[in-house]
């Protein structure tokens, strides 16, 4: 629920509004061919004409998702089953008159991405996002809402979902808000579940797995999770108080899903094409990770931007560095902390993130806060026309997660740290379930960490887009940065087709070597100093014959005519980061006793 009424406030609004109860009921006779069959009732209507609208927006997501699209056969009947006329005045709306005071509707879902925005609907399982899933009245989105699951009982299937069971496979939900709030995995799956004190409330972690795997699987997986989720309860010092006093972690990992992870209030969905008998085991858990350290951040820990949330256009928010980014900081950090990572795998994987931001032109466009405006366009959103963001944009997880590292290190030089401003955040707005601003960030951080500090920060790298001094912030605890000097660049992302021509494939980056000379995506290079290429050659290895500074003469093709080029080769822009012991090097005893304390090593 992300309106911040309490969750006893809405259950005493429900029960005085349990007349006025809407219910809905889904079937999955068709399932082979990714049907489900929605009928809903909506009794007492008090206006002429009533609106049932499909989402365009799903919680969690900040971009638009057409899921009316999916929709076909719709009807509505009056509370005697007469046939009422249907208006449709938007692509999203259909609009019912004539009726009763009482609407039931009726229309075909069609259902096949199984992740965390979309649903799916096969033999294997009943994948449900809410808003992909079920039309609403915006008239009665405040009473409460019953659904009945119609499981496929010949395959075994079982229901999963956040929301509170009535009987049976009949679960309720106090508003439209939670409603949407509540994905629904129904298949033949797993389950593994444990108890966790938090200042004296005892809380049921549950982990739901749809998945072709073993039980030795499930088990070895399961204390990975149970592993997260302790640690990431010492950041914070509890765990928020999950309704019903339960959580759920929504995992499957089958072929037929896409890679996915959603954090929802109570439960998360989690969706990966690797089993973890093939690398699952390894490479998911880091979304457990991701999604779980949003029960704090994002999900009560809220920006105010996202707040009350929009079911038809999107929420813009200039806070996602923050809410999505320094959530990205800890997935990894927390892994590294439990021991499922080392600290040597864990400092060296800081790189990626780092040559992404710090070598992006986009920082010359947007600051943090409006990186974080683009999520409308870039979230999983699509397009067909082509955009510069290779050359404009910088994912706001990217850099939130490279701006926590930096305060985090900064931080501890004052014998202070992140984990304790999140505490102090949690205590005055996520506890309190009360929605913060930029502004709030700010203030929290001044009030932490001192008014030169706190304001600087936001000055420079937030409402601004310089960047820290990484160098002396990781040699701080012991960390090497460094650049390989001495290895030639071109820059451009390219691959060698079969015929010998190299394909570049994205925007050459403002300032490159490629840019400069005035090459671009789509063009094709046919020779370099009037050699050709081999298929199975490595465009890397090719330009290693050379050296910073030498002159190549490049021949390409562009919409189907020979030009020539020059292409001055630069220096390789990309950092490594290694424990300072790796480079031979040897740190100092307070830089071990912070890294220890920043990794919680033993």
């Amino acid at each position: 629920m992300k309106n911040y009424i309490s969750l006893s406030v809405a259950l005493i609004i429900a029960l005085n509004l349990m007349s006025q109860t809407n219910t809905y009921e889904i079937s999955f006779g068709n399932a082979v061919h990714h049907e489900a069959e929605v009928q809903g009732v909506f009794p007492e209507l008090t206006v002429d004409t009533v609106s049932f609208r499909m989402s365009r927006t799903s919680p969690g997501r900040y971009a638009l998702h057409e899921f009316a699209k999916n929709v076909y056969n719709f009807t509505a009947t009056d509370s005697k089953g007469k046939t009422l006329e249907v208006l449709r005045p938007d692509p999203y709306q259909w609009q019912v008159v004539g009726h009763d005071e009482t609407i039931k509707i009726s229309y075909t879902l069609f259902a096949n991405r199984g992740d965390g925005t979309y649903s799916q609907v096969d033999e294997t399982h009943a994948h449900l996002n809410i808003p992909a899933t079920f039309m609403f009245s915006p008239e009665t989105s405040a009473r409460p809402i019953h659904v009945t699951f119609n499981v496929r009982e010949d395959l075994n299937w079982k229901v999963a979902t956040q929301l509170k069971q009535v009987s049976g496979n009949t679960y309720m939900a106090p508003n439209l808000q939670y409603f949407m709030d509540s994905p629904t995995e129904i298949s033949d799956y797993g389950f593994r579940e444990f108890k966790v004190d938090s200042e004296g409330n005892t809380q049921t972690v549950q982990l739901v797995l749809h998945h072709n795997g073993t039980e030795e699987e499930l088990d070895t997986y399961f204390d990975k999770v149970k592993k997260v989720v302790l640690q990431q309860k010492e950041v914070f010092g509890v765990l928020p108080n999950f309704d019903y006093n339960r959580y759920t972690f929504l995992a499957c990992y089958v072929p037929n899903a896409s890679g996915d992870g959603m954090e929802h209030r109570n439960s998360t969905v989690l969706t990966s094409t690797r089993s973890l008998g093939n690398g699952g085991m390894e490479n998911n858990i880091g979304t457990v990770s991701h999604e779980f350290f949003h029960a704090w951040n994002v999900e009560r820990i809220r920006p105010a931007s996202l707040e009350p949330f929009d079911f038809t256009s999107t929420n813009m928010s200039g806070e996602l560095w923050f809410a999505e980014g320094f959530t990205s900081y800890y997935t990894n950090l927390i892994l590294c902390r439990a021991g499922i990572i080392t600290a040597d795998n864990y400092i060296e994987g800081l790189a990626g993130n780092f040559n992404y931001v710090w070598n992006s032109p986009g920082r010359q466009f947007f600051n943090p806060i409006e990186m974080s405006y683009q999520a409308p366009f870039v979230d999983a959103a699509t397009s067909v026309d082509p955009v510069n963001r290779d050359n404009t944009f910088i994912s706001y997880y990217s850099y939130g997660s490279v701006l926590g590292l930096a305060l985090d290190l900064s931080l501890r030089q004052q014998n202070l740290n992140l984990d304790d401003y999140m505490k102090l955040l949690w205590q005055r707005y996520g506890e309190k379930e009360i929605p913060y601003t930029i502004k709030n960030l700010q203030e929290v951080l001044v009030q932490y960490a001192g008014k030169e500090f706190g304001n600087a920060f936001f000055e420079r790298y937030i409402h601004d887009s310089e960047m820290p001094d990484y160098k002396s912030l990781f040699a701080s605890v012991g960390v090497v940065l460094s650049t390989a000097d001495n290895a030639p660049y071109f820059g451009a992302n390219v691959r060698i087709s079969e015929g010998g021509t190299i394909e570049i494939l994205r925007s050459t980056r403002i300032g490159s070597p490629a840019y400069q000379a005035g090459l671009d995506k789509g063009d094709s290079i046919m020779s370099i100093n009037d050699t050709l290429f081999k298929e199975g050659q490595s465009f890397g290895g090719i330009i290693n014959q050379y050296k910073i500074g030498d002159t190549l003469s490049v021949k390409y093709k562009r919409y189907g005519v020979e030009k020539t080029t020059t292409v001055i080769l630069g220096a390789n822009p990309n950092y490594t980061i290694r424990l300072m012991e790796k480079e031979e090097g040897s740190p100092s005893i307070q830089a071990l006793e912070k890294r220890k304390i920043w990794l919680k090593l033993k």
